[in-house]
């Protein structure tokens, strides 16, 4: 069923193929990025700012870039944003190439993690566009009745290559230079754009343009009048906080508690590729034979899980099943609830609404990041620098208890989606 869904549709084929490729990149520069700031600084709140940088475009441009992508060829704009992107990995490898001190610790001074912040801001702006495209053209490319499978299809391939396959192979780059994984990201950026513009679809005619607050007035108010969605979007982004709080200490995590080289730290990641692509095979048979209601619970239970595993057991084994779980209810949480709305979610709206949606849910992420690096800062004095580096695991389990215990009494799906 998989397979021939790919092979029948050409489109799909050559989307999903981009986001391989893409995503493969990507899953470098998951490693890449905060191994490159603990080579900077070990300050723990200056290597959040890298983080931060990424993540605050969500919160600047998720609303706007909804306007964007209703008013826009959505194909386009995919192409565009990936252009854009391969030239801003051009520029952190100048900025590598600027210091020749690397690869030893703190061998620059501030201004050059400010400079991989700004370009981490630049990227992530261009990601913001991109991915709220590539979402909202879904569609578009596949049937409703496809919509499970198809996204089920595409996150356990962005897990592959975002945790299995990149952050190793990052690990390995690494060895012959930091460069190297950025190189690799920008060629992925440039493939995907090329594969993006082979698409064939049919013209579609744009509405005209009115007020821009008009426009994304009119996607607040679907969000604001479906409570359903609106509590997705408000427990996704309180966990996505926690969780950059968490993941934005990894790298510090991983050397300084499990001890771990780079190439380690891409193995111990590959285990949390395993849970996501295991949930985006399964993750349709396990809605279809539970429900849209109990898989969103069964996947905040087992972020809550994960993350406690990480904070009470600081060992490879313990690691390895935390990220395992975390990208397991990840994945699964997505399957189900990034097609619901895609289901529901009228076509003409469906950038808007999903921006506010990524907004409420992804906005608040630099937050959650600046928030990692500080409470181990302040944390440190009084606790130890390796309890510190566990408090944000502790804290994002604590959290998720609490909105798990909250999903279970106040997430209700339909019986029948549209």
């Amino acid at each position: 069923m998989a397979a021939a869904l790919l092979r029948r549709n050409r489109n799909y084929r050559l989307h999903f193929t981009a986001s391989v490729i893409s995503n493969l990149g990507d899953g470098v520069s998951v490693l890449a990025f905060p191994w490159l700031a603990t080579l900077l600084t070990r300050d723990p709140f200056l290597i959040s700012l890298v983080v931060t940088g990424g993540r605050l475009p969500w919160f600047l441009f998720a609303l706007p870039a909804g306007v964007w992508t209703d008013r826009a060829d959505r194909r386009r704009m995919m192409i565009r944003a990936d252009l854009v992107r391969m030239l801003l990995t051009f520029g952190v490898i100048a900025l590598i190439f600027s210091i020749p001190a690397l690869p030893q610790p703190d061998s620059a001074g501030p201004g050059a993690i400010l400079a991989l912040a700004g370009l981490a801001f630049l990227l992530g702006t261009a990601e913001v566009l991109r991915d709220n495209a590539a979402q909202t053209l879904m569609p578009a490319i596949v049937a409703p009745a496809d919509l499970e499978r198809a996204n089920g299809q595409m996150w356990s391939a962005e897990q592959v290559m975002n945790q299995f396959i990149g952050p190793p192979l990052a690990g390995a780059l690494i060895g012959f230079g930091i460069a190297w994984p950025f190189g690799l990201d920008a060629a992925s950026f440039a493939t995907a754009a090329a594969l993006v513009g082979l698409m064939v679809l049919p013209p579609v005619a744009l509405p005209p343009r009115r007020p821009f607050l008009t426009e994304l007035k009119e996607g607040l108010a679907w969000l604001m009048a479906n409570p359903l969605v609106r509590r997705l979007a408000v427990i996704l982004g309180l966990t996505n906080a926690v969780f950059t709080a968490a993941m934005t200490m990894a790298a510090l995590y991983a050397q300084e508690i499990l001890g771990l080289d780079a190439f380690g730290f891409g193995l111990l990641l590959t285990t949390g590729a395993a849970g996501g692509v295991l949930a985006g095979l399964a993750g349709p048979m396990i809605a279809a034979r539970l429900g849209p209601e109990k898989t969103v619970h069964l996947s905040m239970a087992i972020f809550t899980g994960a993350y406690f595993l990480l904070g009470l057991w600081p060992t490879l084994p313990g690691a390895a099943l935390g990220f395992f779980g975390d990208a397991f209810g990840g994945v699964l949480w997505n399957v189900v609830t990034v097609s619901y709305r895609q289901r529901v979610i009228p076509p003409a709206l469906l950038g808007r609404v999903n921006s506010v949606y990524r907004f409420l849910g992804w906005g608040i992420m630099p937050a959650g990041a600046l928030m990692g690096g500080v409470l181990v800062r302040l944390g440190e004095p009084y606790l130890g620098r390796e309890t510190a580096l566990l408090a944000p695991f502790l804290i994002a389990g604590i959290v998720t208890l609490g909105l798990t215990i909250y999903g279970f009494f106040r997430l209700r799906f339909p019986e029948e989606q549209p």
